[in-house]
């Protein structure tokens, strides 16, 4: 028996984690990961045949990003997450909490601007057009905090507490787009956040860890409400198989404390990589003002001594 026509079965048998993290590709995102991994190992490797530098910890934040969508998207933990809220919320807390974060620590910006080659004059590459995209006014508004804290919210309460979801989850383009909305929503809300790619919004660090934690309350609010609900709230989960053998309502609280519970998840993980990135930033700040003291101080030492003897000559 299909679920909501995307021809996944409705009869599944109950959930344990070994039956939910057998492999069952969905086919767009295990082709999006399979490119991911792809484009990023052609920019290391083409970074190491001309002697530059790539650190490996960026290689490994990146594809343990990359694996954590497909953990989620290319196991049978997206066809339980069809006929599962709380197998659903786990799919969405980590593609939009959990996977941006650690694509953003693995720097694809960067990698892509240093590997791809430079147009020649009067052409435009890859490389330009990245740049553009970079500097253009819609980058600049997708990225601010007005749009980024408001959008992350809406992803919550305006899809769960209307129709909308049970909509996108009525067809597999409908549900797809829904994952990618929630990826997409991670990368702009965590990206200038993170700061490790470049952007046209870079805050300051104190105004980064504001605007990580004007948004994080607002998902602890939506996990609370889910788990105080007396009646299931979302249509596409109020009548769960019978092969299941779970309560609609249970699942449902059981989804709410998952959202709850990952809220705190990113912030931890964003504010070690803040706290990482401040530190070093004043270790660097203070070597040039150590390597500016010791260029301006010979010739503050000269002309200290030319003044006592002007002075001596005087006398």
């Amino acid at each position: 028996m299909d679920h909501s026509g995307h021809g996944m079965t409705m009869d599944l048998p109950p959930f344990t984690l070994a039956r939910g993290l057998e492999f069952s590709p969905d086919l767009f995102f295990l082709i999006g990961c399979l490119a991911g991994l792809g484009f990023y190992g052609w920019g290391v490797a083409r970074l190491r045949r001309r002697g530059d530098a790539w650190p490996v910890s960026r290689t490994v934040f990146f594809t343990v990003g990359v694996l954590s969508v497909a953990l989620v998207m290319c196991t049978k933990l997206n066809d339980y997450g069809m006929v599962m809220f709380s197998v659903h919320m786990v799919q969405h807390m980590v593609i939009s909490m959990l996977s941006p974060i650690l694509l953003l620590l693995g720097a694809p910006v960067t990698l892509a601007l240093r590997a791809l080659p430079v147009a020649g004059r009067g052409s435009t590459g890859p490389r330009e057009l990245l740049l553009k995209l970079l500097h253009s006014r819609y980058m600049k508004v997708i990225t601010h905090p007005g749009f980024t804290i408001p959008m992350f919210i809406a992803s919550l309460y305006a899809l769960y507490f209307t129709p909308l979801f049970d909509f996108l989850m009525g067809s597999k383009p409908g549900h797809i787009g829904m994952m990618v909305h929630f990826l997409m929503v991670g990368l702009v809300f965590f990206w200038p956040i993170m700061g490790v790619d470049p952007g046209p919004h870079r805050p300051g660090y104190v105004m980064r860890m504001l605007e990580l934690f004007a948004g994080m309350p607002f998902h602890a609010f939506f996990g609370i409400a889910l788990m105080m609900a007396s009646e299931p709230m979302v249509g596409t989960y109020r009548t769960p198989p019978a092969s299941l053998g779970i309560d609609a309502l249970t699942d449902q609280n059981a989804a709410g404390g998952i959202a709850w519970a990952f809220s705190e998840i990113p912030s931890v993980l964003v504010l070690i990589a803040l706290v990482y990135q401040w530190y070093h930033s004043e270790q660097r700040q203070a070597v040039r003002m150590d390597r500016a003291a010791d260029r301006n101080g010979d010739k503050e030492l000269e002309a200290y001594n030319a003044y006592l003897a002007s002075l001596r000559a005087r006398s």
